[in-house]
């Protein structure tokens, strides 16, 4: 790690979380189901997100905890260098799936720990995550390595769900059923102007911070419940860790939670979730 890293970067307390077991559960959790399903209709934040950070043809850009490769592939789009990495391999295979259908070359996917990058520090122009760095439960330890393989100049760019959006509250509503690990930040507070610049202020020439909307559209509440129950990770294990009414209320609190976001006026669901698009200069 240099010097800037180091001054991100917050040792664990000898009481704190044990991050390696947390991890490891997390890791399991989004390989169940078929994140992917639910993955493809985010592509937009990803076009959006390469559009706001300016890439241009021929920059080394890192996708960092892709997923399926939102991110990844709206660079290699703008004709980038693109490395797209994440911890669960069945989420790397998705996306070489869809670079191929769409025949898009030149994409090296490799798996990697967020909080343990696999690179030289300044190798990247652009470092991007389109909800995934922000699952991480070491969030210094994410921000130092983003930090770190971004070159003086370069661009952090992210979006993050906020607290007070849809799929922040889908965090707090699970959380009642199912309790999150003990010491472990939600991570809805990326999607926070202030947590980012507690993060990344100090190595930062500039954070900008725009708040966005996704749109969730689904034939219904049930339809969007059935949808992540069988494919969303985290869902489908809060579900699994619940008996059968326990499951039975968390389904209704969801579906109310759905109807209550919902601006579709009854012409199917149009669930809209809060955003942040975040653009970090690297001093």
């Amino acid at each position: 790690m240099n010097a800037l890293s180091a001054t991100v970067a917050a040792p664990q307390a000898a009481t704190g979380p044990d991050f390696a077991a947390i991890k490891t559960r997390q890791k399991a959790t989004w390989a169940s189901g078929d994140y992917a399903v639910v993955g493809t209709t985010l592509q937009i934040v990803g076009e959006t997100l390469c559009e706001a950070a300016d890439l241009r043809a021929g920059e080394r850009v890192l996708d960092v905890a892709a997923g399926n490769g939102n991110a990844t592939l709206a660079a290699a789009r703008r004709y980038c260098e693109v490395t797209s990495t994440d911890y669960v391999p069945a989420l790397l295979e998705r996306g070489r799936e869809r670079a191929a259908a769409e025949r898009l070359h030149g994409i090296d996917f490799r798996e990697a720990d967020a909080e343990a990058l696999p690179f030289d520090d300044e190798s990247f122009d652009a470092v991007l995550s389109i909800f995934g760095c922000m699952f991480a439960p070491n969030p210094p330890r994410v921000a130092a390595e983003l930090l770190r393989v971004c070159r003086p100049g370069g661009r952090i760019a992210m979006a993050n769900w906020t607290p007070e959006g849809f799929i922040g509250q889908v965090f707090k509503t699970v959380g009642r059923h199912v309790p999150p690990p003990a010491g472990v930040a939600s991570p809805a507070l990326w999607g926070s102007r202030a947590r980012i610049v507690e993060l990344f202020g100090a190595a930062s020439a500039g954070i900008a911070a725009e708040p966005r909307q996704f749109m969730f559209r689904y034939r219904s509440a049930e339809h969007m419940l059935e949808v992540f129950r069988s494919y969303y990770g985290p869902i489908l294990k809060a579900f699994a860790a619940l008996d059968a009414d326990g499951q039975h209320a968390l389904a209704e609190d969801l579906v109310a939670l759905m109807k209550r976001f919902d601006r579709g006026q009854g012409d199917g669901l149009v669930v809209v979730s809060d955003y942040l698009e975040i653009i970090i200069t690297r001093r």
